[in-house]
């Protein structure tokens, strides 16, 4: 696979507003966003500033094609929350979305040295919800009606991974090795808050 990651940049943002407000991409979120490039430069100019909150490009051949992110990070309790989406349907494989999700536990686990991973599905994406409880995830809380969009309420499932046990499910599982942590701005972070 020819994928890089990379932080994401000024000049992403409108092709990111195009692709979260793709009805494609927001039937599986939790919002249906209409988006300006003013909302999306608004947003951008806090998320790079948070502390809390790291988002990566994913280029495949050289071309965006999604994000992943962390968010809700508790430096001092070692937990953090993650989500993705690939705007670019050409580009969306079974294989890529198993070497994103293993390669950002890796990244969450062995650099960041986390204790716990969390994520939150609605109910109706069940690949996705399986592809989590294949890396480890556990099924910690099933949210009844949690999501409302233009009036109907949706499932929320909120999953979560702990380290031991993702370190001991790697060891049965094959996949391509995304570098999360090779930019300097990410390597930044692992030395910043590193544990003493």
């Amino acid at each position: 696979m020819d994928v890089r990651l990379r932080a994401l940049k000024e000049s992403d943002l409108e092709q990111v507003m195009n692709w979260r407000m793709d009805a494609d991409i927001t039937r599986y979120m939790k919002t249906d966003p209409k988006l300006t490039l003013e909302i999306q430069q608004e947003w951008f100019r806090r998320i790079r500033s948070d502390p809390a909150v790291k988002y990566w490009m994913i280029e495949t051949g050289g071309k965006p094609a999604g994000i992943i992110h962390l968010e809700d990070t508790d430096w001092e309790a070692r937990i953090t929350s993650w989500g993705y989406y690939m705007g670019e349907k050409k580009s969306r494989s079974f294989q890529l979305a198993m070497a994103l999700e293993m390669s950002l536990y890796d990244y969450v686990f062995d650099e960041l040295k986390f204790r716990e991973i969390r994520s939150e599905v609605l109910s109706l994406n069940r690949a996705v919800i399986k592809l989590h409880q294949v890396c480890g995830n556990a099924v910690i809380r099933e949210g009844k009606g949690e999501v409302i969009k233009k009036g109907v309420a949706y499932d929320v499932t909120h999953l979560a991974l702990e380290r031991d046990v993702w370190l001991e499910k790697r060891k049965s599982l094959r996949y391509e090795k995304i570098d999360f942590a090779g930019t300097a701005e990410y390597k930044k972070d692992i030395t910043d808050n590193s544990m003493e």
